[in-house]
């Protein structure tokens, strides 16, 4: 069993609770137009490891974790390499490390076989992360290419087996940065019982580089970034503050 990883980062502290080592694994199936990773899309282009070999270069890290840290595995969207994770978090879990998936959700079904192997990944998975693009399925296609029915279904399921799990939406000037949208993200946030942090991210244009290097056009290249008012707009409305299980 081997993994198409994109890179490693030994440290991260935005990626889940106390100090992670993150590993980006290579392959999105979305093309979101504020994607800040453009060359994570296509799987084979990443370098492949052996999960003992991801697990040993982690290990390296261990002593920065402290009690609340360690691993998180982030994209790309890892969830298209599900059989790669299983056996990563199965030898993780015998280390006694924590584990955490940053995801879109776009794979996600609870048919056939695809959904028993999720079920026996989230036995070893501690944490989420979990993207809300759009909560608006028309406007979600726009901005993604892809439908977002599938992934409030996973957010439902994660819901009933109470996996933790904390909310990330990427506020973008004339796209998500939408009162009503806010608001309706907001009521969805309300019907959930496993939240444990929800944040508010800023878009930036930072990766316009990356899609130069790339000969891709960039989607959103007269897209400011939001003011200060808008986010922190964009926090009351969707109440991050209430939320603060996180830090228990």
């Amino acid at each position: 069993m081997k993994g198409f990883i994109h890179q490693f980062e030994s440290f991260g502290c935005v990626d889940g609770p106390g100090s992670r080592f993150i590993v980006f694994t290579a392959g999105c199936n979305m093309r979101c137009k504020y994607c800040h990773n453009p060359d994570t899309w296509i799987m084979k282009q990443g370098k492949q490891y052996e999960p003992e070999e991801v697990l040993k270069e982690a290990l390296t890290c261990r002593s920065y974790w402290g009690k609340k840290g360690g691993i998180t595995v982030s994209g790309g969207e890892p969830l298209l390499q599900i059989d790669f994770l299983i056996e990563l978090f199965t030898l993780a879990k015998k280390e006694g490390i924590n584990t955490c998936i940053d995801t879109a959700g776009e794979p996600f079904t609870k048919e056939g076989e695809w959904f028993e192997k999720f079920k026996k990944l989230m036995e070893v998975t501690d944490i989420l992360l979990m993207d809300i693009k759009h909560i608006d399925e028309e406007e979600h296609k726009k901005l993604t290419g892809r439908s977002g029915k599938n992934i409030r279904q996973m957010f439902a399921y994660l819901d009933e087996i109470q996996k933790p799990i904390w909310i990330r939406h990427v506020l973008v000037p004339g796209i998500t940065d939408n009162d009503e949208y806010l608001v309706q993200t907001r009521d969805f946030i309300r019907t959930l019982s496993n939240v444990y942090r929800v944040e508010v991210l800023p878009y930036h244009s930072l990766a316009v580089p990356k899609y130069k290097d790339l000969g891709i056009k960039y989607p959103l290249e007269d897209t400011p970034s939001p003011s200060k008012e808008r986010i922190e707009n964009a926090r009351k409305i969707l109440e991050c503050d209430k939320y603060t299980r996180w830090e228990e």
